[in-house]
């Protein structure tokens, strides 16, 4: 079982762990309790760096969803993949930490399915064709 609090000396939790994953983007997310809902992604604000409004809404929906969006302050360092990979991967690290922080909405969230990895890749390309499915233009003649 993977970590999923930080403590100090004394046993006070200090954060929340949550480890996202999405495509080729893994997002490691540090969730701090009784904060004043900052959100910081790779050391930018969340806004700078999620532009899309559809993936804002993606990223932040574990916290819409428990109705917790002041009271965490959200750390996410996220490496590989595009944006929306990044976005999922986002998704799916905050709800890992909001169900190690709040063991009440751990149902909520698998009920919405936010704690299940999306598992679906790109498919690899194929030899003797275009893409993956796609062939090159058959001429009869």
């Amino acid at each position: 079982m993977p970590k999923t609090t930080h403590t100090d000396k004394e046993g006070n939790v200090l954060y929340y762990l949550g480890t996202g994953r999405r495509k080729s983007a893994v997002a490691r997310v540090r969730l701090r309790a009784g904060g004043s809902g900052q959100i910081t992604v790779n050391k930018r604000p969340f806004d700078d760096y999620v532009q899309r409004d559809q993936d804002r809404i993606l990223a932040l929906s574990p916290l819409r969803l428990i109705g917790a969006t002041r009271n965490y302050d959200v750390f996410i360092t996220v490496r590989g993949g595009g944006i929306k990979g990044q976005a999922g991967a986002m998704r799916h690290g905050i709800a890992r930490a909001l169900a190690a922080a709040d063991e009440s909405a751990y149902q909520k969230l698998k009920d919405a399915g936010l704690l299940t990895r999306d598992a679906r890749r790109v498919e690899r390309k194929k030899p003797g064709k275009a893409g993956a499915r796609a062939s090159f233009q058959f001429s009869k003649r």
